[in-house]
């Protein structure tokens, strides 16, 4: 099953903008709010320097990065969660994302008009925050009610579970997002399963003006102190260049244009890989001369499942990987001079993956 992450906020804050930049491809960014009515999914490209290394130093036939899945969805107004605008498909297609990149406008623009009048990130922030947690509220409520019922049991688990989620709905009512609760296993668990619009992940994507992708502006320092206590990243990128830059085909000529923002990559870069980052996810990497390839795999993966992402016989008959560290590869430039210097190493079922891992699997079926 792919993994998600939603680009989401208001209208006119620049969402399908940020989307055609990253998958360069051509959702409708109009100046009227939900020019996006039905959620545009894209397939991104990872950036990933270590891909470019390697294919040096192997000189393949072909390179294939890995990529990630984003959703662009409809822009949400406030009064979303009883139904106002589009909020309900809104609130329906949010569900199904495993991660949140929340844009919100930091740049000012009379041409372009804001859903609520003038530009100001906080309270734009603050509207999504509320629907978002009213939704859960309306989730939790139902969901107490048949937890209650089944503690009549009287098992501790389901009595534990009815604690969890009336301290959640505490939380909630306070203003809170779930995922700034303090839960313990049990109760990340238990959010999880309800699928809480506020458990989710989030990254903070501030669209800002040209002048201000590197030190920001005014609206990105008041939305900066804003969330200072969420422990989420917040990115600053002008989506309109971003999109600009996308388009441009000549290598070069793209990272003049980055260089000139005072740059070293895309913004749109940054917000790939914190998306990837942020659904909990890393690289590792096969490597010969027919192919030098990035795949994808959840944090904790053990090396029989990073084997069945290449094909699932590779899982089921897995015997064993050779593992080389990046690092190593690097140093020594080719696989032989790895297992030369005892490099290589030879992994069981156990493996948990790393980051940056060049894995050869051995299997039988």
């Amino acid at each position: 099953m792919p993994l998600y992450a939603g680009i989401v906020g208001l209208p006119n804050v620049g969402k399908s903008t940020l989307f055609n930049a990253l998958t360069n491809a051509k959702a409708l960014a109009a100046n009227y709010p939900f020019a996006t009515k039905e959620p545009n999914v894209g397939v991104i490209t990872v950036p990933d320097q270590r891909l470019t290394t390697l294919a040096k130093l192997v000189n393949p036939q072909k390179v294939q990065p890995t990529t990630v899945e984003i959703v662009d969805i409809a822009g949400l107004i406030k009064g979303a969660s009883k139904g106002e605008g589009l909020g309900n498909q809104f609130l329906a297609n949010i569900r199904e994302v495993d991660a949140i990149a929340h844009v919100v406008r930091c740049f000012d623009n009379d041409n372009v008009v804001h859903v609520d009048g003038n530009v100001d990130p906080v309270r734009d922030k603050d509207i999504i925050d509320t629907e978002l947690i009213l939704k859960d509220l309306e989730t939790l409520e139902k969901r107490l009610e048949k937890l209650r019922k089944q503690s009549k049991t009287g098992k501790p688990a389901d009595k534990k579970n009815v604690e969890i989620a009336e301290a959640v709905y505490k939380g909630l009512e306070e203003g809170k997002s779930a995922r700034a609760l303090d839960l313990d296993e049990d109760g990340k668990a238990l959010v999880k399963e309800m699928m809480l619009l506020t458990a989710k992940p989030i990254l903070y994507v501030c669209n800002v003006d040209e002048n201000s992708v590197v030190n920001g502006n005014d609206h990105t320092k008041r939305f900066v102190e804003h969330v200072k206590d969420e422990a989420a990243e917040v990115i600053f990128i002008c989506a309109a260049i971003e999109e600009e830059i996308a388009q441009l085909e000549d290598y070069e000529e793209k990272m003049m244009f980055v260089e000139e923002m005072g740059l070293k990559e895309p913004g749109v870069n940054r917000v790939i890989l914190s998306s990837y980052k942020l659904l909990n996810l890393i690289t590792y990497f096969t490597a010969g001369e027919k192919e030098v390839r990035a795949w994808t795999v959840k944090v904790g993966s053990t090396a029989p499942q990073a084997a069945g992402v290449i094909h699932t016989d590779f899982e089921k008959g897995f015997i064993r990987a050779e593992v080389i560290k990046y690092e190593d590869y690097v140093k020594y430039e080719s696989e032989a001079k790895v297992k030369e210097a005892g490099k290589l190493g030879v992994e069981g079922k156990g493996y948990i993956v790393q980051d940056g891992d060049i894995m050869h699997f051995l299997f039988n079926v």
